[in-house]
């Protein structure tokens, strides 16, 4: 096999044929329909990926109106995507509720001052935020309330 640089790419010879191998193969043709083929297959990614970003949709709270919980953490979760915090709270008769609050993302929580030890089981605290639309015992947490009076939001601002 014959190997001759040209101005474009290589050549060779193999059984006395010469082949050109370009530096973009195929010519110009071929590229834009690779590109073209790339561009609308990604493109075309991009409405099948809708479903990936709306986990943390907060279309299953009721965000128009705020509430607000008084009860004791039974458990703190610091853990990706969202943080979560699990409280006892009694309702008007006395009877014992398991509720479940949710924050954001750990990266937005610290920015907010929140660490994996801010709040512990035990501690009494005000959760306000916007429950959920169906009536399950979830909270999407706005800010907390020590009983010293400390609050702590969980937006960033």
């Amino acid at each position: 096999m014959k190997l001759t640089e040209t101005r474009v790419g290589l050549n060779f010879a193999i059984y006395g044929i010469e082949f050109e191998k370009s530096m973009l193969s195929g010519g110009n043709a071929v590229n834009i329909k690779r590109f073209l083929f790339i561009f609308v297959l990604a493109a075309g990614l991009i409405p099948v990926s809708r479903p990936v970003f709306a986990h943390h949709s907060v279309a299953e709270f009721d965000m128009g109106n705020v509430s607000n919980i008084k009860g004791t953490v039974t458990k703190y979760e610091w853990t990706n995507p969202h943080a979560y915090i699990y409280l006892e709270v009694k309702d008007d008769k006395g009877a014992t509720e398991e509720w479940m609050a949710e924050l954001g993302s750990l990266g937005m929580l610290a920015r907010a001052n929140w660490k994996k030890d801010t709040v512990k089981p035990g501690d009494q605290i005000t959760v306000y935020g916007n429950r959920a639309k169906d009536g399950r015992f979830m909270i999407h947490i706005d800010h907390i309330v020590f009983p010293n009076g400390q609050e702590l939001s969980a937006r960033i601002g």
